[in-house]
Order: C-alpha cells, then sequence, then structure tokens
C-alpha cells in the first residue's frame, strides 16, 4: 500500500467521524487474532477505527504494527482510536475514493 498524502488522510479521517471503533485493543494486544480481524474488518469496509483500551501508551507503534501486518495504512489517530484504511483488492467493490 502507497503512502497517503495529507489530503487524503484528512478525506479519510473525515469519512470516519460518524464511524464506531470495529476493534478492540485490549489485554491481549495485538495478538494474531486482533491482526486478523481488523484484516476481515478492512475486508468488508475498507476504513475503520481501532479503539486502545490498553496499550493507550504505544497506540502509535502498534498502529504502525497492525497496519504493517494487514497492508494498510493509517489516516490517523485521534484520542485513543487510531483510522486505518485499506481499498478493497476488488476495484469494482471499492467504495471509497480518494482524492488525488
Amino acid at each position: 500500500m502507497s503512502e497517503l498524502n495529507s489530503a487524503q488522510r484528512k478525506h479519510l479521517r473525515s469519512l470516519a467521524h460518524s464511524l464506531e471503533p470495529t476493534v478492540i485493543v485490549g489485554k491481549q494486544g495485538v495478538s494474531d487474532m486482533l491482526v486478523r480481524a481488523v484484516s476481515e474488518a478492512l475486508d468488508a469496509h475498507e476504513l475503520i477505527k481501532v479503539r486502545f483500551n490498553e496499550f493507550k501508551g504505544d497506540k502509535k507503534a502498534l498502529t504502525e504494527e497492525i497496519t504493517r501486518r494487514t497492508g494498510a495504512s493509517p489516516a490517523g489517530i485521534i484520542g485513543h482510536v487510531a483510522i486505518i484504511y485499506r481499498p478493497h483488492p476488488d476495484p469494482e467493490e471499492r467504495r471509497i475514493t480518494l482524492p488525488q
């Protein structure tokens, strides 16, 4: 996944504003099961929020690990919530169009 530019990140953050967190990072941290849940949510929605109930001090590093392991891009971190984006693998199924 290529790096998002600032306009694209801003667009994704605005789209994510009304979303509820899909995945919650708890006591287990970034486990294989959590990465699988994030990947499945990204396949279904393209843009998700991940809430950090635990490991709040490490949210930036953990967000980078989640995005690296899922092939996604971080759109931003607001409070204890990370916004993560990955376009659908099938161009016909994509619902989000990024500004150039």
